[in-house]
């Protein structure tokens, strides 16, 4: 008996595939994430000390703005990371590069018109 099903019945009633996939309804795990950074909240900020009313979004942000002022370096990394991109590295080479000189010797020789 081979491996592959019979093309008549690969598809029988006991077996049936998935027809689109995802259920009609379910969200996406990125727009669930997204939801729950734009619920906003009453929060003091850390930077002002004022009570305002932010995001989750915004709320996390400040906190790493505030660990980076005060003296973390991956904080402060990642938000310039996130606000300006990341830094491509540039490699300068000293390589001096000196013209092609071919030279090609023949036994040729340009024929006399005489012979």
């Amino acid at each position: 008996m081979s491996e592959f099903p019979n093309k008549n019945t690969q598809f029988s009633s006991e077996r049936q595939p998935q027809k689109n996939g995802r259920t009609k309804g379910v969200r996406n795990r990125a727009t669930i994430v997204r939801e729950w950074l734009m619920v906003e909240q009453k929060f003091k900020n850390p930077l002002t000390g004022q009570d305002e009313i932010l995001s989750q979004a915004d709320i996390m942000t400040l906190a790493v703005i505030n660990k980076a002022r005060k003296g973390d370096v991956i904080a402060f990394r990642e938000l310039m990371d996130s606000g300006f991109g990341k830094v491509t590295e540039v490699i300068q080479s000293e390589m001096k590069l000196e013209p092609l000189r071919i030279v090609i010797e023949t036994d040729w020789k340009p024929k006399d018109k005489d012979e």
